[in-house]
């Protein structure tokens, strides 16, 4: 692999005595994405070979925690460029140590930590939550304890002023949703602390912020604003190609950012011209027809605007290296710069807008409020009748005509 990578200059790499860690190293970087003739992939040998030849006696089974790659990767403060980069590659091999099962756990100080690591196996193991889940209330605890419980006091001492001082900071940079699962996170620990015996009043009982269902309605873009953005969108660029095949697939067919991003390669038929969407909220798959300018929008991202990686079968990419599969949340940036380079008014919208355009647009065609929902994988038909709060033209027809004696009545006060 060294030898691709470098025709010319091989000679330094091959020779190295670290040139089993770059070779193995290479190999997982173009795993992840990145092509053996990148310049990136280059660099980051480059700047890895000068760290581990400076260490010495460093070989392919070395062990590494996060703390020696952050003394080993370190750089004078003089040259912030350099030590950004430096960094980068830093956080690039870590990743691959930990794949290859090469990173030492950190050694960490934190007069917490057992209290954490035991929360953590709770959530995990008794309470069978997901990652992802278990990242967001280990976050909420620790942000907790670093508030809540001074250096010099104890977590027994803990009271429920603290808890609600906690929780007025965070109602003050938050919205109600999100504080409402910041509360439910912080009932969660503390009934663990609780139970373990580690706080001595029962403070799990917080009041919750009060929400309603639907008390706002949906953002629908305009249909006119959403052709207005396809249109303002260059798709002589790879990345222009990208978005726009993006965009037009929320508007025209209504998926949601996390179902744009769990598209495969295998996902479209062509011989069928169908799309197949794994809706993940309600954990069904949805087969939708590919109409001529669709697949045209898709056969030309496909030749023009996705990078050729091994290995990768995700139907969409980042445009940096490395070529991973984009994050729900990356959809919604891309919502927002095209909005922005098209010149329309942002105002608070976000991607989902698009989502609800498609069904505004099929419900002023007069489709059905059942088949909207199936559409857009709602569980009730409550969820989708509220799209008929938007609806107003069907909505002045709601109201019954007036009878004749009640428009004299009128006509006289008036005069």
């Amino acid at each position: 692999m060294l030898e691709q990578i470098f025709p010319k200059g091989q000679q330094p790499y091959t020779q190295s005595p670290v040139t089993n860690v770059l070779e193995d190293f290479a190999n997982w970087l173009v795993d992840d994405g990145y092509t053996y003739k990148g310049t990136a992939l280059r660099r980051h040998l480059f700047r890895l070979k000068q760290t581990l030849e400076g260490a010495g006696n460093v070989t392919a089974e070395s062990r590494f925690s996060p703390e020696d790659l952050a003394a080993l990767f370190a750089l004078p403060a003089a040259n912030p460029r350099a030590e950004k980069l430096y960094r980068h590659t830093q956080h690039r091999f870590e990743r691959f140590l930990s794949a290859r099962g090469h990173l030492l756990p950190i050694s960490r100080n934190d007069r917490f930590a057992t209290l954490l690591d035991a929360y953590r196996d709770s959530l995990v193991n008794q309470r069978g939550m997901s990652p992802s889940t278990v990242g967001n209330h280990m976050r909420t605890a620790t942000t907790f304890l670093s508030y809540a419980v001074s250096p010099d006091a104890s977590l027994a001492e803990l009271s429920m002023q603290s808890v609600d001082r906690f929780v007025a900071v965070s109602g003050e940079r938050m919205n109600r949703q999100s504080l409402q699962q910041v509360v439910a996170h912080l009932r969660s620990f503390l009934l663990f602390c609780h139970g373990r015996g580690d706080i001595r009043e029962r403070i799990g009982t917080i009041d919750t912020p009060r929400t309603y269902r639907d008390e706002l309605p949906p953002r629908a873009l305009p249909w006119r604003g959403v052709l207005a953005l396809l249109h303002s969108i260059d798709r002589s660029s790879m990345v222009g190609c990208r978005d726009h095949a993006i965009l037009y697939l929320m508007a025209h067919y209504g998926l949601r950012p996390a179902e744009i991003t769990a598209l495969q390669l295998n996902s479209i038929d062509w011989v069928q011209r169908t799309l197949l969407v794994h809706q993940r909220k309600t954990s069904s798959e949805l087969l939708l027809p590919l109409s001529v300018h669709a697949t045209r929008i898709l056969k030309h991202y496909l030749n023009f605007g996705r990078p050729v990686v091994r290995g990768r079968t995700d139907l969409f990419l980042r445009s940096h290296r490395p070529a991973t599969a984009l994050c729900p949340t990356a959809i919604n940036e891309i919502y927002k710069s095209r909005m922005l380079a098209s010149g329309l008014a942002l105002q608070g919208s976000s991607a989902y807008s698009l989502r609800h355009a498609f069904a505004m647009r099929l419900l002023n065609r007069g489709v059905g409020v059942k088949a909207i929902g199936d559409l857009l994988g709602h569980r009730s038909l409550e969820s989708t009748c509220v799209y008929l709060r938007l609806q107003m033209e069907v909505l002045r027809e709601v109201g019954l005509p007036l009878s004749s004696a009640t428009t004299t009545f009128l006509q006289e006060s008036s005069s």
